[in-house]
């Protein structure tokens, strides 16, 4: 043995990342032992700060083990290294957390309960049996109870419990799976559960919860139960008129609910699991997977009307566990929450706005600090593809190798709206917010700035948001702007934010080929975008294509309406009395006089806003295949089309255009009028949008391709696109770990400032 390898010598480690709240002082601790490492470790505000002294064979193998195969939760973006002076000192501990002039550590997110957890709550011998907040340093709450960091039990929702004396036993004992765990509980000294019946008198139980609450499951009944990140609403999912009734009391008429079942041997009673969305489904973040549905199933009908899909996630947490053991059946899991509103995490405030949607309500005393909705994703060809992002994934931290020396706050957009903050070396971007529709959004949009922003002592000096001029995101930023007169305001068109955002994602410098189609977004020459082709780089964009211009008759009313998009694809091909003769169901959906002021509008201009959106060309195509209800919710008629395009085996396609930038869709509107079949106009149609993708990636090869946008969220084109593309080796991009849909516009946003500050001098105050 060399005397090298026997040498004594000290390091420091300064770690950034996610490197609190996932059991990285523990497993250091028991890494030093491991190697006969004297010294310290601790957190702060920029994540974790340790120092090992002993044998330099014993350290570097401390170190790549540390460096190379951390805890399973934990994630390093950074680690700072330095050789220091020897102290002499003897054993190692885990200090007290200490304060940082700068916070830079990413928040911790929740996980779902893990497999030692389980086996304890199930063990009859176990001091946690059935105990419904059974967690250690590899599962339980993080994000939805902190309140700031460094991640402590102090500054945590658990101030309020005391640790009984067995549970600071384990607490600060190295060898056990709760050593430094925070939120650390049992039956003697951590949160109670409790029943609230709404049919007596909202009269408080807080002994037989589980059992009150499946008594009222087993009799139709509909209850509230609090979650990690907010309240659900659930019911029995194979109840018919439960579910119904669920539909009634929220308004919710058609939009699809997600069902929570036990395991996924119950699961594939109900739906067709790949292996790839089986991972998913058991992952430690537990999301919602959407699955294809089988016929003639035992889940009502009402659950997910008029499509082959449905939403299944397992339970994850040990009270959903426990509830659905004991009642022995899938059920309805839903947000609790009134339309166009967040998630519901306080009781008061459940019983004030659901008290007529629900007939009890479990609960219990652990404050909700941060609401978190549940993530949704689907799996196409293996890949993650976010619907929402939310619970388990969020918040989610990007790591830059350059360093930035301004603060940016990014507003994101007006739907699925987020926030991304953006500082150093560091993005975050935000759990999922909602659609601000309504002052109880705004409000919760606003509380999570200011959440962020007190948790990282966060300061902005830009502002980035939308161009869209009444977007509500948009009218927060200037308001926050002209609160803060020293801080710069930057508008982004929303496409090229599409597009930034997966470019954010996969690091990307280089220019792209960006498939940016949506519903709508603000356009550069005030119209509504949404069929945009971009050739994009971090800083800058131009505009290399877009779909033919089609009007939306009525505004907003066409969007509920995809009849009335359907009739403006028609008074552009033919004259009134041309219309008149023609055989249509979409015309015979309309009065006489409807269609002759519908036509007037449409001629004159009347409230009958441009779009370029591919969105709504899916509305025209629906409605042109005789799909003539109003829609129950956004991309109802996107899902339908998917529906019913699988049912033809067709690989044809209608006949497109691209001429000086425009993609023509005249021709395959004229060919969609001599088909009688709906699924082959919806196949037909799919095929089309692929192969005027491929059209212009082929013609553009020199560029990889970015697909984006909601649009993107329809399995059947994102496949055939990627089928495509791999044959024919053209390189391309799409979201696999941020939203596809406008989800991740603020992190596109915050991107591309950071880019424009990267490229400035190091101590530029421009």
């Amino acid at each position: 043995m060399s005397a090298a390898s026997t040498s004594k010598k000290r390091i420091r480690l300064t770690l950034s990342g996610v490197v609190q709240g996932v059991g990285f002082r523990p497993f250091v601790y028991q890494l030093a032992d491991k190697h006969t490492l004297s010294g310290f470790v601790s957190n702060n505000g920029k994540g974790v700060t340790l120092e090992v002294e002993g044998s330099a064979q014993g350290i570097d193998a401390f170190y790549d083990t540390l460096v190379t195969t951390p805890p399973p939760l934990a994630r390093i973006e950074s680690c700072e290294k330095e050789e220091i002076a020897l102290q002499e000192s003897e054993g190692f501990i885990i200090e007290a957390s200490s304060q940082s002039d700068s916070i830079s550590s990413m928040l911790p997110v929740d996980v779902a309960l893990c497999d030692a957890c389980r086996a304890e709550m199930q063990d009859p011998t176990n001091r946690r049996y059935k105990y419904p907040f059974i967690n250690c340093t590899d599962c339980g709450p993080r994000y939805t109870i902190i309140d700031r960091l460094p991640y402590d039990r102090k500054n945590t929702s658990m101030k309020f419990f005391g640790m009984c004396e067995a549970c600071v036993l384990e607490y600060i004992d190295p060898s056990s799976r709760r050593y430094h765990a925070q939120p650390i509980s049992c039956y003697e000294c951590g949160p109670q559960l409790s029943f609230i019946d709404l049919e007596d008198k909202n009269c408080r139980y807080e002994s037989d919860v589980i059992e009150r609450a499946v008594k009222k499951l087993h009799e139709g009944k509909i209850i509230a139960l609090k979650g990690l990140g907010g309240f659900h609403i659930i019911c029995d999912a194979t109840n018919k008129e439960a579910v119904e009734s669920l539909r009634e009391r929220k308004h919710r008429p058609s939009k699809p609910l997600a069902v929570m079942a036990a395991s996924i041997e119950v699961m594939q009673e109900f739906a067709v699991l790949c292996e790839s969305e089986i991972s998913k489904l058991c992952s430690k973040e537990r999301p919602i997977v959407v699955v294809s549905k089988k016929q003639n199933a035992t889940l009502a009908d009402a659950i997910a009307p008029k499509i082959d899909k449905i939403g299944l996630f397992l339970p994850y947490t040990p009270l959903h566990e426990l509830l659905l053991e004991a009642f022995g059946k899938p059920i309805v899991a839903t947000s609790a929450n009134l339309s166009d509103e967040p998630i519901i995490t306080d009781e008061k405030e459940l019983l004030q706005k659901l008290s007529l949607v629900v007939d009890g309500v479990v609960t219990h005393d652990r404050d909700i600090r941060n609401a978190c909705d549940d993530s949704v994703m689907m799996d196409v060809g293996g890949d993650a593809l976010f619907l929402r992002m939310a619970r388990g994934y969020t918040p989610k931290s990007f790591y830059h190798q350059k360093p930035i020396n301004k603060k940016i706050l990014a507003f994101g957009a007006n739907q699925k709206s987020t926030v991304a903050l953006s500082f150093g070396n560091n993005t975050i971007l935000s759990p999922h917010i909602g659609d601000l529709n309504s002052i109880d959004a705004v409000n919760y949009f606003q509380e999570t700035i200011a959440t962020f922003e007190r948790i990282y002592e966060f300061e902005p000096e830009i502002v980035v948001c939308d161009k869209h001029p009444n977007y509500e995101s948009t009218k927060l930023a200037h308001a926050y702007v002209a609160s803060h007169p020293n801080t710069e305001l930057i508008e982004l068109q929303h496409h090229y934010a599409h597009a930034l955002a997966v470019m954010a994602e996969y690091g990307l410098e280089q220019e792209v080929l960006a498939f940016c189609f949506d519903g709508t977004g603000y356009g550069d020459d005030g119209t509504l975008w949404g069929g945009e082709v971009l050739r994009a780089t971090p800083t800058e964009y131009s505009r290399l294509a877009h779909l033919q211009t089609l009007y939306l008759l009525g505004g907003e009313k066409a969007v509920r309406e995809p009849r009335r998009v359907g009739l403006s694809l028609l008074f552009e091909l033919f004259s009134f009395e041309e219309l008149e003769s023609l055989e249509h169901p979409l015309l015979k959906s309309f009065s006489p006089q409807e269609l002759k002021t519908l036509h007037m509008m449409h001629t004159k201009g009347i409230n009958r806003p441009a779009s370029t959106s591919v969105g709504r060309l899916f509305d025209g195509v629906y409605a042109l295949s005789g799909f003539l209800e109003e829609l129950g919710y956004e991309g109802e008629s996107g899902l339908i089309l998917e529906k019913i395009a699988v049912q033809h085996p067709s690989d044809a396609r209608y006949t497109f255009s691209i001429v000086d930038g425009l993609i023509g869709y005249t021709d395959m509107v004229r060919e969609i009028l001599q088909e009688k079949e709906p699924e082959l106009i919806a196949a037909k149609f799919i095929n089309t949008l692929c192969e005027i993708i491929l059209s212009l990636a082929q013609q553009n090869r020199e560029l990889p391709v970015v697909l984006c946008g909601g649009v993107f969220q329809n399995r059947v084109l994102v496949e055939k696109v990627k089928e495509r593309f791999e044959s024919e080796s053209i390189a391309y991009y799409i979201a696999k770990e941020t939203p596809v849909n406008d989800g991740a516009i603020s992190l596109g946003q915050a991107y591309h400032v950071r880019k424009i500050l990267e490229q400035k001098p190091k101590d530029s105050n421009e």
